[in-house]
């Protein structure tokens, strides 16, 4: 006598390729399309992080140097502690020309950091200005020519506003270790270490609020060129 046993071939032992359609090739590529721009996002963001960003110039306190509209390319991986007189760099003013907290609500803040990654906007925080001094100088203002001074040899300074004085601000600062003295090119026009003389510190902006340096123009393109 023969036996023959009947296997019931239930969801387990069928296997997923017996339930599963396969993928129709219009959804293969959504599927890959999705992965492909996710990824492209995160690479971006951790470039624009650590590496390179673009900074929308807001004002015209850098003029004739750059003007409001401006994009700026910015480098992340400069170091701030070799920092060099006549650079252009980008500054974190909070706690120095702005308040250490912002006083928005969250969703606020949320909304135009977003615009600002966006390159909607600017930041209402970040700061671009020349580097007039480093750890060790002294700088003053004015000399019998009407010249700013550092470690008492005047400056030649060519990228000041046309008719604008090297500064009203009369001026004598030794700068410390960790710190650098900034000023706009369009001095009438900028608030910078000047506007900081009587609060503490002094005017100087500590090293470790450097974001990066001015490397290039991006945008308009006629005035696209390297810093």
């Amino acid at each position: 006598m023969q036996l023959h046993s009947e296997r019931t071939e239930g969801p387990a032992s069928a296997g997923s390729s017996a339930v599963r359609a396969p993928l129709s090739p219009r959804r293969w590529w959504l599927r890959v399309i999705t992965i492909a721009v996710l990824a492209a996002l995160l690479i971006a963001a951790a470039v624009r992080a650590f590496v390179l960003d673009v900074y929308w110039v807001g004002s015209n306190s850098m003029e004739p140097t750059l003007q409001g509209g401006d994009r700026v390319l910015v480098n992340k991986l400069s170091d701030a502690d070799e920092l060099q007189r006549g650079q252009l760099v980008v500054f974190d003013g909070r706690g120095s020309l702005d308040p250490l907290h912002s006083t928005d609500p969250w969703y606020t803040q949320a909304l135009h950091g977003v615009g600002q990654w966006l390159g909607l906007t600017g930041s209402s925080t970040a700061y671009v200005k020349r580097v007039m001094a480093v750890s060790g100088d002294t700088i003053e203002c004015c000399d019998a020519q009407g010249k700013i001074t550092v470690n008492g040899e005047p400056l030649n300074e060519d990228y000041v506003y046309p008719d604008d004085q090297p500064s009203d601000i009369p001026f004598a600062v030794h700068v410390p270790a960790d710190r650098v003295w900034l000023m706009g090119d369009h001095r009438s026009a900028s608030v910078d270490s000047r506007s900081l003389l009587g609060a503490p510190g002094g005017g100087l902006i500590r090293t470790e609020r450097v974001i990066g340096t001015a490397e290039r123009v991006l945008w308009p393109l006629d005035r696209a060129r390297d810093l």
